[in-house]
């Protein structure tokens, strides 16, 4: 079957791919070739992509999945593949978000603090399972 992945600013991913695997707002699935047509949003996650039996791993900041006749696509806010990801900056990101959600401050914006920490998260995972 057939993936692309796709941000505003670019294709993250497009090729012809053996499973995958990923986190929408409903729970975690997986699509295999032949799959009925399934659509789902997308949570903040990681998707996996295994072809010949190596996986990729791309960060999926929200967006959409959609699945028919053997084609995916993944429209997607942002997008990384785990081998392309900065750990030491997603650390940093990560250790900031918790700072600002510790501080407890009303200068704090709570849900922003949390989507970057949900962010960072996502980036580690990516980057851990590469």
């Amino acid at each position: 079957m057939h993936l692309k992945i796709v941000t505003h600013e670019k294709v993250v991913y497009d090729d012809v791919v053996d499973e995958i695997y990923s986190k929408g707002t409903d729970g975690e699935f997986g699509v295999l070739k032949g799959h009925i047509p399934f659509m789902s949003a997308l949570d903040v996650g990681v998707t996996k992509v295994v072809k010949e039996g190596n996986s990729k791993f791309f960060t999926t900041i929200g967006g959409v999945f959609q699945y028919a006749d053997d084609e995916a696509v993944i429209l997607t806010q942002s997008s990384e593949c785990g081998d392309d990801i900065d750990v030491e900056r997603a650390k940093s990101a990560k250790q900031r978000a918790e700072e600002r959600l510790q501080a407890k401050s009303e200068t704090v914006d709570e849900k922003r603090a949390e989507a970057a920490l949900s962010r960072a998260l996502a980036r580690l995972k990516a980057a851990q399972l590469k």
